[in-house]
C-alpha cells in the first residue's frame, strides 16, 4: 500500500472542511484545519525549492587524486569541491558569517551534517575552518545543505577553500564556542562573550538585552506594553483601514509557524504568520503575512534581523511598521544616526534629513553603552520606494528611548507587494572617535560582504606541503577501536514496532544522528519523529513487545557487538526530525516513492 493511501490528500481534506463549514460542524472544522496544515508541512518537506546551490552536483573532485600531503591531512573523506572566498571592500573583517548552499549526489554522502568540512588554503597547507550545517534535505538524487562559516579576511584578499564530505565514519563537528544556546522551541536565551538576548517564551520576540561589559546593562521594556508581554523588539505590525486597531505580531499567544538552527557558529530562529487583532479571533484578517528572523552569531558584537511582510491580497493599511524598538528607564545621554553617507551622526536628525535613515540608536557617553540598529537592506516589490524613516526620540514620554520605522510611501497594498529588510544590531561600545569609525567600517563591511565563488577551472595546489594534524578527530579515519560498521549493522536491529507490519528501523527511519566511539563507550545521538512521542526511552531501553524476537532495544544491541563496554544515548530535538532522513529502503517500506 503507498502512503497516499494511508493518509489523505490536501483536496480531500478541503472537500471535507468545505462540507463542515456549510453545515456549521466547527468542531470538525477546526480538526480538519488542523489536520491541512500537518499536509501542508510534509508537503514542504518533500517539495519546497532548496534554492540554487553556490556548488552543485558537478563538478567534484576525488580526495585520492589531492597531492599527498593534502590527500593524508584529508584521510577518511572521499570527496571534495572548491570554491573562493574574497574580500572586496578593502576592509579588514572578521569574524564575519559566510552562508552558502552546496548539492551533492545522495550515493557520495550519507549525512552531510555528519560529514562536512571546510578547509582552506594558507601557505600550502590545509588549515580547518568551522563550519555549521543546517536545512539538510534531499531531492530526487541530490542531497542539499547550507554551510555557515565565520571566516576572517584581509582587505582585497582571497582564498581557495575545499570542502570535503563522503565519509560514513564521520561525526557530528563540535568547536570551540563562545555561543551557547538554552531553552526549548521560540524561548530561547542566547548569549556569545558580548551579550545576552532573551527571547519572548511565548512569541519568540527580542525580549531582553544584556550587555556582558562593566556593569552589564539590560536593555528591557517594562510594565504592561499593550496587554501583551513586553519587549524590546515590537516590530512588525500595521494599523487596518480608517485606524481601527493595531494587528502584530507581539500579540501572538504563540508562533504560528517558527523553525529553530542551533549550533556552534549560529543560532536562527525563524517565525511567520499573519499578526493578530487586540480581539483575536473576532477579527483574524488574512491579509499580510509576516516573517521575522533573528541571527546570532559565534564571537561577533551584533546579530542580524531579516524581515519580510508580504500582502496576501489587496487591502488599505493607515500605517505599517517594519522596525520600531523600545527602552525603558534612562540607559542613555544621546541618539545618533546614520544617513546615505554612511557616517555616524551624534545627536537629533536634523528635520531635512529624517526620511534617508540607514542607521540609528542610542549611547551613553559616559558609560559607553551603545545599541545601533543598522539597515542593511530596505526595499519593496510592487510598491514605489519605501520610506527610510526611524528617528530616534531619547525621551518618549518619560518612559524610555524609542525609534520607529513607518516605511509605507501609500495607503494602499496590492495582492503580492512584499517588502523586504536586512538588519544589524550591535552593542559595540561608543567613544570618540574609534567607536563611531568602527561602526561606520561595520556598517560598510555588512553591505558589501564577503563573496564565496566556487573554483573555475584546476584547483591551484602549486606548493602543497604537509601541515600540522588531520582533518579527522579519533574514530573519523577508520581508526574507530570499534569497527562502526558494525555498530551501525547492529542499530538496524532495533525497530519502530508501532509501525507493525512495516518492519522498519531506527537506522533507515533516519533517527540516529551521530554515533561516536570513543574507548569502549558508544554514544548513540537519537531523535523521535515528532514531539507526539517525546520518549526516546522507547528505543534507548524500553519494551517493544511486539516484536519481542526479531527486535531489541539499542542498549541491548550494541552491547551485544565485541568491545562495547557502555552505551550511551542522547535523545535531541534539533534539528527536527523530517522524512528528509529516511533512506532510501525507509521509503520503500513506508510506501513514499523513491527517488
Amino acid at each position: 500500500m503507498s502512503a497516499a493511501e494511508r493518509t489523505d490528500s490536501f483536496e480531500e481534506k478541503m472537500r471535507l472542511l468545505q462540507e463542515a463549514w456549510q453545515r456549521k460542524d466547527f468542531d470538525l472544522a477546526r480538526a480538519l484545519t488542523h489536520s491541512l496544515r500537518s499536509t501542508v508541512v510534509q508537503a514542504a518537506e518533500e517539495e519546497a525549492s532548496p534554492g540554487v546551490p553556490l556548488m552543485g552536483v558537478e563538478p567534484f573532485g576525488r580526495v585520492e587524486s589531492l597531492p599527498p600531503a593534502w590527500r593524508e591531512w584529508a584521510a577518511g573523506w572521499k570527496y571534495w569541491k572548491g570554491f573562493t572566498l574574497s574580500e572586496r571592500a578593502g576592509e579588514d573583517r572578521g569574524p564575519e558569517p559566510v552562508e552558502i548552499l552546496v548539492a551533492v549526489s545522495s550515493t557520495q554522502a550519507d549525512s552531510l551534517a555528519r560529514e562536512i568540512r571546510v578547509a582552506q588554503v594558507a601557505g600550502g597547507v590545509l588549515r580547518e575552518i568551522p563550519c555549521q550545517v543546517h536545512g539538510e534535505v534531499r531531492r530526487g538524487s541530490v542531497r542539499y545543505a547550507r554551510v555557515v562559516m565565520l571566516p576572517s579576511l584581509r582587505a582585497r584578499e582571497q582564498r581557495t577553500c575545499l570542502l570535503f564530505y563522503g565519509n560514513p565514519e564521520a561525526e557530528l563537528p563540535a568547536y570551540p564556542t563562545d555561543l551557547e544556546t538554552r531553552g526549548e522551541g521560540v524561548g530561547l536565551d542566547v548569549e556569545n562573550e558580548f551579550f545576552k538576548a532573551v527571547l519572548s517564551r511565548q512569541t519568540g520576540q527580542l525580549e531582553r538585552l544584556v550587555f556582558k561589559r562593566e556593569h552589564g546593562l539590560e536593555l528591557f521594556s517594562g510594565g504592561e506594553g499593550h496587554g501583551e508581554p513586553p519587549g524590546i523588539d515590537w516590530a512588525h505590525d500595521y494599523v487596518d483601514a480608517g485606524n481601527f486597531q493595531k494587528l502584530r505580531i507581539s500579540l501572538w499567544d504563540a508562533c504560528p509557524d517558527f523553525e529553530v538552527v542551533r549550533g556552534p557558529l549560529c543560532t536562527i530562529v525563524r517565525r511567520w504568520g499573519f499578526p493578530y487583532s487586540p480581539v483575536h479571533p473576532i477579527y483574524a484578517p488574512s491579509r499580510l503575512e509576516i516573517e521575522v528572523e533573528y541571527r546570532f552569531y559565534a564571537g561577533v558584537p551584533w546579530f542580524h534581523k531579516l524581515g519580510s511582510m508580504r500582502a496576501v491580497k489587496e487591502f488599505e493599511a493607515a500605517a505599517l511598521r517594519d522596525d520600531e524598538w523600545v527602552f525603558s528607564g534612562q540607559s542613555f545621554t544621546d541618539p545618533v544616526w546614520m544617513g546615505e553617507d554612511g557616517r555616524l551622526q551624534l545627536g537629533e536628525v536634523p528635520g531635512d534629513r529624517q526620511q534617508g535613515l540607514w542607521g540609528v540608536g542610542f549611547v551613553n557617553r559616559q558609560t559607553q553603552d551603545a545599541f545601533i540598529g543598522l539597515f542593511l537592506e530596505h526595499r519593496a516589490e510592487g510598491l514605489p520606494e519605501l520610506k527610510h524613516t526611524g528617528a530616534p526620540m531619547l525621551h518618549y514620554r518619560w518612559h524610555g528611548s524609542v525609534w520607529s520605522r513607518y516605511p509605507l510611501p501609500v495607503t494602499r497594498l496590492p495582492a503580492g507587494a512584499t517588502l523586504h529588510q536586512k538588519n544589524a544590531y550591535t552593542v559595540v561600545p561608543y567613544s570618540e572617535p574609534e567607536g563611531r569609525v568602527r561602526i561606520e567600517h561595520l556598517r560598510a563591511q555588512l553591505t558589501q560582504p564577503v563573496v564565496a565563488a566556487r573554483v573555475e577551472g584546476d584547483l591551484p595546489t602549486v606548493g602543497a606541503a604537509t601541515g600540522t594534524g588531520r582533518l579527522a578527530r579519533p574514530g573519523e579515519a577508520g581508526d574507530s577501536p570499534i569497527p562502526k560498521q558494525k555498530l551501525w549493522e547492529a542499530l538496524h536491529g532495533c525497530k519502530d514496532a508501532q509501525l507493525y507490519t512495516a518492519d522498519i528501523d531506527v537506522v533507515e527511519l533516519g533517527l540516529v544522528y551521530d554515533l561516536q566511539v570513543r574507548g569502549d563507550v558508544v554514544k548513540v545521538v537519537l531523535a523521535m519523529p515528532h514531539r507526539g512521542r517525546p520518549l526516546a526511552g522507547y528505543f534507548s531501553h524500553g519494551s517493544i513487545s511486539v516484536h519481542p524476537t526479531a527486535s531489541l532495544p539499542i542498549r541491548e544491541q550494541l552491547m551485544r557487538v565485541p568491545g562495547v563496554g557502555k552505551v550511551i544515548v542522547e535523545q535531541v530535538w534539533s534539528p527536527a526530525w523530517s522524512s528528509n532522513r529516511l533512506t532510501d529502503e525507509g521509503r520503500r517500506k513506508l510506501g513514499l516513492p523513491l527517488p
